[in-house]
């Protein structure tokens, strides 16, 4: 078996996918993307695929250690990200061929079922509230929510009680058998960082996903020797490197991205990495449902692994939504809060070529916005 053609598809709300076609008829599909900087990593897919073409699929890991080791300059958020939808995309051709789904390739299941969680948003307290009651209608157990919008260098009393009210609303709405997480989207500076810890602890949160950039994580012990809530982090992380000094420094979940940390490949051994740390995995997927099934292959197949984000809903889909771009949703079908594991091969996903290529005949343009402090500076988005 050959590769015959790679082709991409940029498509809304803020997508990549990837079609890797084969002399044999089988196709398998990635999502290569970096929000806000598709073009770039689309170019980084063609770049690639000049070494692909011709090749045979099933050597998944000599790929992967070409793609990324080949060439002089390597790593970062870009090359990692084209390798990560090419890998899932491998992946998911070898499932096919072998009739398994890629967890069975990974050594089997170890659950049956994956935990997941919902986005709520809203800055008002009222409107969490009915965000909140509408996921736990649905069935979920855990919801994952912002915990501030602009964040000051220094915090007022008002502005660190305005992120202790929303962490109420959500434990007032969720009751103490169900989670909630507080997303702080690396805005703080490690001194409010410490603050807000402090001051929702009580509240008992699942954890505290980036309380800093990852330009700060040297700072990192500070914060966990300080508390005892959890520290999340990891989606501008790209590998097993990225992630040695934040395991090595008390994180308490690791939170890879399929589509930016080098794919099922990488993602794998990070998981086993965290392990060794007695961390666990929560991977991260704002994205669409090629990332969202890669994602939920590695829970399937690995043991430290804790929650699953997912996009349905997410305050970023502007356009289109999840469920979009695939024939049969039940792979997405979520009932008490979990995804089920089934035995459909590769990825598990059936993808709706037509949708995808007419949606990609509109490519979105897709940019985060820039906020600027009240003195002008720019500020952490």
């Amino acid at each position: 078996m050959k590769i015959t053609r790679i082709e991409t598809f940029p498509v809304p709300p803020r997508w990549l996918f990837c079609r890797v076609e084969t002399d044999e008829g089988i196709v398998g599909w990635g999502e290569p993307v970096v929000e806000g900087r598709a073009e770039v990593v689309r170019a980084a897919v063609d770049v690639l695929s000049e070494y692909l073409l011709g090749q045979d699929p099933l050597r998944i890991e000599d790929h992967w250690q070409v793609l990324t080791k080949g060439g002089f300059y390597r790593g970062g958020p870009v090359l990692s990200s084209a390798v990560a939808g090419l890998d899932q995309a491998l992946w998911d051709i070898a499932g096919q061929h072998y009739g398994a789904p890629v967890h069975a390739l990974l050594g089997g299941p170890v659950r049956d079922k994956v935990r997941v969680y919902a986005w709520v948003g809203g800055d008002d307290p009222g409107e969490l509230r009915e965000e909140i009651d509408k996921q736990v209608e649905a069935g979920f157990t855990a919801v994952k929510m912002n915990g501030s919008g602009l964040m000051p260098r220094s915090l007022t009393a008002a502005d660190l009680a305005s992120v202790v009210r929303r962490a109420e609303v959500a434990r007032s709405a969720l009751g103490p058998g169900r989670d909630f997480a507080i997303d702080l989207h690396g805005r703080a500076t490690t001194a409010n960082a410490r603050r807000v810890l402090a001051a929702v602890a009580d509240l008992h949160p699942l954890f505290v996903e980036e309380p800093l950039a990852p330009d700060h994580l040297h700072r990192l012990r500070d914060l966990t020797a300080a508390t005892d809530v959890p520290i999340a982090l990891g989606e501008r992380l790209y590998s097993r490197t990225d992630f040695l000094p934040p395991l090595t420094s008390g994180l308490a979940v690791a939170q890879p991205d399929l589509s930016h940390a080098g794919g099922i490949s990488e993602v794998r051994r990070i998981a086993a990495l965290a392990e060794t740390f007695d961390v666990q995995l929560a991977p991260h997927c704002p994205l669409g449902p090629i990332a969202l099934a890669a994602s939920l292959q590695i829970g399937f197949a690995t043991p430290n692994f804790l929650i699953q984000e997912q996009s349905v809903g997410i305050y970023h889909n502007s356009g289109a939504e999840l469920l979009d771009y695939v024939l049969d949703p039940a792979p997405f079908t979520f009932t008490d809060g979990h995804a089920h594991r089934t035995t459909l091969p590769g990825l598990g996903v059936t993808i709706d070529e037509q949708a995808v290529r007419q949606a990609a005949r509109h490519p979105h343009a897709w940019r985060n916005p820039v906020w600027r402090h009240d003195d002008g500076s720019m500020a952490e988005w």
